[in-house]
């Protein structure tokens, strides 16, 4: 199901009984026509598909425009909306007490390439399972249209000047942090979107989308590339991308070269489309090659990057119980004064 339609007089409900204006919350503060605005849309369009429950979904966030977008939506979900740039270490926290839960996280170029660059690299290498959106457009919009980490060089801005350091490429960085799931993507190309959010919240593990999302006060001129005009201009697409659940029946049918099948861990699968493209996503240094080639040549790369299944995540590293942190009972949390003792003591 991809789209909510009526029946008899009423909306179309997904496998939990849920419509998808039960996956929206508050109505949007942004300016008219943020390319945040958009992927709002498809995170609910993807929540609602896949039939989360909200419960079992808890939303994060940090500081600047991109990191106010958890308020509108998943309305019946928890949010938690940190200090600037620590977004990373409270997902970590919340992951290791509840794994159970899907953590879903936005934050902006400035939240993650600036202040939380630290924090982004080490969530990353530790592999915490979690969507990673990074709402990227080169600009901190909050604060009136200063340049972020991410802007380009020669990037023109009315109150700002002319940028002349070299941007950070999310993307590589998250490459570089052994990252096991990373896609880049345009606002403008919701179908797209859409897809890899589906995609990103069944893998297990971290995974990032970077996604150029233009601001439309202050980064919308038609030669910066995280504007509408350069991104419908420039986009190239890796693969056409179709995610299908596990709940539905998987047929597969392709001619060798066409299409890459990738099996996630509990039944979906992810269907990658070639382009013009001869790209395999499962090589990480394909990637890296493919990032720096096209940063070089002007070029605006969309698609799954690279996607690893078989590393563990950071629960599975540390060897945590079956049951959740959360859910155990305090005797089996908290330790004897006895046992305290022993354990002060290794320390003297």
């Amino acid at each position: 199901m991809t789209t909510e339609t009526k029946t008899n007089g009423k909306p179309s409900v997904n496998r939990i009984g849920l419509t998808s204006q039960d996956y929206r919350a508050g109505e949007t503060t942004l300016c008219q026509g943020c390319g945040h605005n958009s992927i709002t849309s498809q995170i609910i369009a993807a929540a609602y598909e896949l039939s989360l429950a909200p419960h079992q979904v808890i939303k994060m966030s940090g500081i600047g425009c991109s990191s106010k977008t958890p308020a509108y939506f998943l309305g019946r979900s928890h949010g938690f909306n940190t200090l600037h740039g620590r977004m990373p270490s409270v997902t970590t926290g919340a992951i290791l007490a509840n794994r159970t839960l899907l953590a879903i996280g936005v934050s902006g170029d400035g939240d993650t390439g600036s202040i939380g660059l630290g924090q982004f690299k080490h969530m990353v290498r530790r592999n915490v399972p979690m969507v990673y959106i990074v709402e990227n457009n080169g600009v901190y919009g909050l604060t009136k249209g200063q340049f972020s980490a991410t802007a380009d060089v020669g990037q023109t801005l009315k109150y700002a000047g002319t940028n002349v350091l070299p941007p950070i490429d999310i993307c590589i960085e998250a490459l570089a942090a052994d990252c096991s799931f990373v896609a880049r993507s345009f606002a403008g190309d919701a179908r797209q979107v859409r897809e890899l959010i589906k995609a990103a919240m069944s893998f297990n593990g971290t995974a990032v989308l970077d996604i150029i999302s233009p601001c439309v006060t202050f980064n919308n001129h038609h030669d910066s590339t995280k504007s509408y005009d350069y991104g419908k201009a420039h986009e190239e697409r890796l693969q056409d991308i179709q995610f299908i659940p596990r709940f539905e029946e998987v047929q597969v049918e392709y001619e060798e070269g066409a299409e890459r099948v990738v099996q996630l861990h509990d039944g979906p699968i992810i269907k990658l489309r070639k382009l013009d493209r001869d790209y395999d996503p499962t090589n990480k240094w394909h990637a890296i090659e493919l990032l720096e080639k096209a940063r070089q040549n002007h070029e605006f790369i969309t698609g799954l990057l690279y996607i690893n299944t078989e590393r563990q995540t950071l629960p599975e590293t540390m060897h945590l119980p079956g049951t959740p942190l959360a859910y155990l009972p305090a005797e089996q949390l908290r330790p004897s004064r006895e046992r305290f003792a022993q354990g002060m003591a290794e320390f003297m």
